[in-house]
């Protein structure tokens, strides 16, 4: 009998230890497949809060899968996008459309490049005091942008609505001084983009990008007396300096940015403010 407990002490000794082998011999394979994987190459994205943002946040998972580290850089103030990245305070910006692009490198002597084109922002006009342009009275005070390529942009909505009319072929570039009919004689004040949507309490009408007016709680499909085509020419565009156009997480950025997961969370979540332009 003491001879069989020890015999079956020692088999149980044998397995434990080739058990303890067994797992001592998976975790240092683990171990190794863990050291061979290279590390996560960080990229930060400076944007807008929404929907850039809300954009980034939906392709920062896909990304992880693709070992890049994305890390999102909400900026209050868009102007300062573009200096940041021209001076490498981050790797890329989200929040532009071509126009205001090349207006920014020919002002500041600046080469930075667009990799790829993610959605249109269909700017509208507003108001808290009318439902219909039919009543707007003469004189009325409408606020725009105050930058270059989406003042003239603004102009150009309000051409289309029929309020003013402007010199033939003048387009983005258009400016005040460009206005050759304004039967109603609104008066048109430039400010902060930014600004906008809390200005509507003191003015008639404004003319809001879908960003700003998002993060004013406006509901650009619902509140927007007017809207801009759908298919304008202003699509918004991931912006590197030219030297990291081909980089491999760049190239990783653009592709998830233009994945069909993004294509439907732009379609479901901003139901017509903000559609995709691939």
């Amino acid at each position: 009998m003491k001879k069989t407990l020890v015999l079956i002490a020692c088999v149980l000794l044998l397995l434990a230890t080739v058990a303890g082998c067994g797992n001592k011999t998976e975790q240092k394979a683990a171990d190794t497949d863990k050291a061979a994987q290279p590390a996560a190459t960080k990229i930060v994205v400076g944007a807008t809060a929404k929907p850039h943002a809300e954009i980034l946040e939906v392709v920062k998972p896909l990304l992880a899968k693709e070992n890049v580290d994305l890390e999102i850089k909400v900026f209050t103030d868009y102007v300062q996008l573009n200096p940041a990245l021209k001076d490498g305070q981050i790797d890329a910006n989200f929040f532009q459309h071509i126009p205001y692009l090349d207006d920014y490198n020919a002002k500041n002597k600046s080469d930075l490049v667009w990799t790829v084109k993610v959605h249109n922002e269909p700017m509208g006009i507003y108001s808290k005091k009318i439902t219909s342009l039919d009543k707007l009275a003469d004189g009325a005070k409408v606020g725009i942008p105050n930058d270059a390529t989406n003042g003239g942009r603004a102009l150009m909505v309000l051409e289309q609505a029929k309020l003013i009319k402007l010199k033939a072929g003048v387009g983005v570039a258009a400016t005040e001084k460009d206005i050759v009919e304004n039967p109603k004689k609104i008066v048109i004040t430039p400010m902060d983009a930014a600004m906008l949507p809390r200005t509507l309490e003191d003015t008639d009408l404004c003319v809001i990008n879908s960003n700003y007016a998002l993060e004013g709680k406006l509901n650009p499909v619902k509140d927007s007396i007017i809207m801009e085509a759908k298919d304008s020419p202003f699509a918004n565009i991931l912006v590197v300096r030219p030297a990291d156009k081909d980089k491999d997480a760049i190239v990783k950025l653009g592709k998830a940015l233009q994945s069909p997961e993004v294509k439907k969370f732009l379609e479901e979540k901003y139901q017509g403010s903000c559609v995709p332009a691939f």
